[in-house]
This record gives structure tokens, C-alpha cells and sequence, in this order.
């Protein structure tokens, strides 16, 4: 790419669809020759920008394209999570969807249409990128650029992180995604565990019958897990049950693994298929073929890649040994479902760093560290 061009930058606030239509056709440019980057799926874009999408119901938000010369050479949000001011109480919002040019000026601009709204709404800190929510896309990616994202994880540029910072952010956390192969052997020290507690806990997958009553299962169980994390908002009702019933489309019952403990579920891991594996060469687009064959790939071909975004141990199990031995159960659970499909590979993650206990799990079990994530912070 060429220098930064003298020619000065307008800043656009997304409101037509013209507007959304270069805002998502930008990566599209920036990307062209990363070998690394996939194009996510235009439809799933647009969703995540309509109306019906359930953060909205407790969220706003603002969009901004920067131009020079015409083009798009920039884009960003502002959101602020209702969710959030509720649990945390800090008058936080959220800077996500960050894409631009080589450009210190693109980036300045950028960030001063976000900081500026978030401050008129009241905000006293941004942090970012999260696209658009903690329980989304989460992070910039500061280190594993030669490798193809996963579904639901971002790609960048090499450069994103010395320009977010050239506008006075630093990082608050760091999140990593692990490597593991399905056909590890497991840890006879947890194997050990796991059968001294056989005759409380049996492990079980996903009930279809029963999906309303297992989104319902799943969410209390994350909520409970997670609520002492950094940045937890709680996942809420509507929009998660929505999310279940989409991803249990593509996946295999036995992709979502429960364990309870004398008949109670304390416990709970899923899986999804690597959906960037079988949209890699879609270029976006479903039409007019192109989800004839994400369907056949996911259904038939099944790919050979798969991520476990979530799992949770409720919180009165985590402190003591019963808790690694839960988690380790529905790890080995999910993963001999995945064997069994042909999966070879898995990313598992994010994972704070500072996260030791889930760490040493993952570790222990023959996970590699091979990308790293970083949230950035910065007053108002």
C-alpha cells in the first residue's frame, strides 16, 4: 500500500444502506491479499446491523465510514450495553468493528466520532474492540496473523495495534485461542477423577426435544460460571435462545455436552463446526450457489476444524477438585464427539490469560497457545 494520502478525510455516520453496503465492503479491499483472512458471510453481517438483532433491545450504538477522496477508507461503532451499566455499574461503552487503511489520520478520525458520542451519552471509559458485545468477538489480534480465524474470531491487520494505541489506549486484557488435536490421550490422573465421581456425575449431550428447557439450562449455568470474570455481562434470555436454536441447525446433538451432578446440570460445553472452513472460498456470498454448498459442507462433507467458544462450571463447584474434574468430563465428552466426526483439529478459546485453573486444564490435556487477542482501554 502506498503512503497516507494528503487529500483530507469526511467522517459519515451509518444510516442508509448505501452507507452499511461500503462499511461491510471494506475488509473485502483491506484484506485482498491476506492469504489468512476469510470473508464472513454477508447475510450474517447484515444481521448483526438489523434492528431484530436482540442487542438492540438493550443497546445503542453509532457507525461511522470514513472517506477520502470518495472512498471508504475507514470504519467503526460505538456501543453501549445496558447489560453492562447494570452488572458493572462503571459507565463503560464499547468501540468494535474497527477496519481502516495504513493511516494515523484515518484511525485519529475514527476514534474521535466514538469517543465523542460515547462521552455525550455519559460514558467515562471505551474499551475494544468488541464486535459489538463481550459475548461476541472480543479483542484484536496481535499475534497469530498467519493463520485463518475461526468462526466467531477475528483476523487483523498488523498494524491495528500500534495505531489503537497512537490514540492513547492500552491493554486491559489479553485473551488467547488454543490449539488441540481430538485424539489426544487423556491424563490418566483425570481419567482417575473423573471415575471416582462416575456413580454422581454422568455426562449427557444436547436434548433437541427439550431445546427451550436446555437454552434455558445453558444460560443459568454460564451466568453462574462466569459472573466473577472480567467484563461478564450475562447472557439474556431472548437473544441466547435465538442463538441455540440458529447454531443447533449446523451442529450434531453430541457437539453439546451437559454434565450433572446427582441429576442436577452443573456443567456444560459446546462445540460448533469451523463455519470459516466451509465459507473460506464463498467470498462472502450465498447466492446464487454458495449455500448449496455450505449446506453439503456442513452436512455431508462436515469440516475437519471446530471451535469450543463456551463452556461453564457453576461456581460452587470451582473451587474444589470436583470443579477441573467437570470441566475435564465435558472436554473429554465433546471431544470423542468430535473425533468421531473426522474432526481434526480444534481451537479452544478465548481464554484470559490470567485465567491459571482453565489454562492448566487445556495445558494438561495438550493445548498450545498460537493466537492472541487484546482488549484495549482507554479514559474519557
Amino acid at each position: 500500500m502506498n503512503g497516507p494520502s494528503a487529500a483530507p478525510i469526511s467522517l459519515e455516520t451509518l444510516e442508509s444502506p448505501a452507507q452499511l453496503n461500503d462499511f461491510l465492503a471494506l475488509p473485502h479491499r483491506l484484506y485482498a491479499d491476506d492469504p489468512a483472512w476469510i470473508a464472513p458471510l454477508s447475510f450474517e453481517q447484515r444481521q448483526r446491523f438489523s434492528p431484530k438483532n436482540h442487542f438492540f433491545q438493550h443497546a445503542r450504538w453509532r457507525g461511522w465510514v470514513a472517506r477520502r477522496e470518495g472512498v471508504a477508507v475507514g470504519r467503526i461503532t460505538a456501543q453501549i450495553d445496558e447489560l453492562h451499566q447494570t452488572q458493572h455499574g462503571d459507565r463503560i461503552g464499547y468501540f468494535g468493528m474497527i477496519e481502516a487503511e495504513d493511516d494515523p489520520q484515518v484511525f485519529a478520525a475514527l476514534f474521535e466520532a466514538a469517543e465523542t458520542w460515547l462521552r455525550q451519552e455519559g460514558m467515562r471509559q471505551v474499551r475494544g474492540p468488541l464486535n459489538l458485545h463481550i459475548n461476541e468477538e472480543v479483542g484484536l489480534l496481535v499475534d497469530g496473523f498467519d493463520k485463518p480465524p475461526f468462526v466467531l474470531m477475528g483476523h487483523a491487520q498488523p498494524c491495528y495495534g500500534e495505531r489503537i494505541e497512537g490514540q492513547g489506549y492500552v491493554g486491559a486484557r489479553d485473551l488467547l485461542a488454543y490449539h488441540i488435536r481430538p485424539d489426544f490421550d487423556a491424563p490418566r490422573v483425570m481419567t482417575k477423577l473423573a471415575e471416582r465421581v462416575s456413580d454422581r456425575v454422568t455426562v449427557r449431550a444436547l436434548d433437541r426435544a427439550r431445546i427451550d428447557a436446555e437454552a434455558d439450562m445453558m444460560r443459568e449455568i454460564f451466568n453462574d460460571a462466569w459472573q466473577n470474570n472480567w467484563g461478564f455481562v450475562p447472557l439474556d434470555p431472548a437473544g441466547w435462545a435465538d442463538t441455540v436454536k440458529t447454531l443447533t441447525r449446523i451442529m450434531p446433538d453430541e457437539y453439546i455436552q451437559v454434565a450433572e451432578y446427582d441429576g442436577e446440570a452443573v456443567a456444560f460445553i459446546v462445540a460448533l463446526p469451523n463455519l470459516n472452513e466451509a465459507a473460506r472460498d464463498l467470498r462472502g456470498r450465498l447466492l446464487p450457489f454458495g449455500w448449496l454448498k455450505l449446506l453439503w459442507r456442513l452436512k455431508v462433507g462436515h469440516p475437519r476444524t471446530a471451535r469450543v467458544p463456551l463452556m461453564g462450571v457453576k461456581q460452587a463447584f470451582q473451587h474444589s477438585r470436583l470443579g477441573p474434574t467437570l470441566a475435564f468430563m465435558v472436554i473429554d465428552a465433546v471431544r470423542k464427539a468430535l473425533h468421531a466426526r473426522g474432526v481434526e483439529d480444534v481451537e479452544m478459546g478465548w481464554i484470559l490469560e490470567d485465567n491459571d485453573g482453565m489454562r492448566n486444564i487445556i495445558e494438561t490435556i495438550g493445548g498450545q497457545a498460537y493466537k492472541r487477542y487484546r482488549v484495549y482501554e482507554k479514559p474519557l
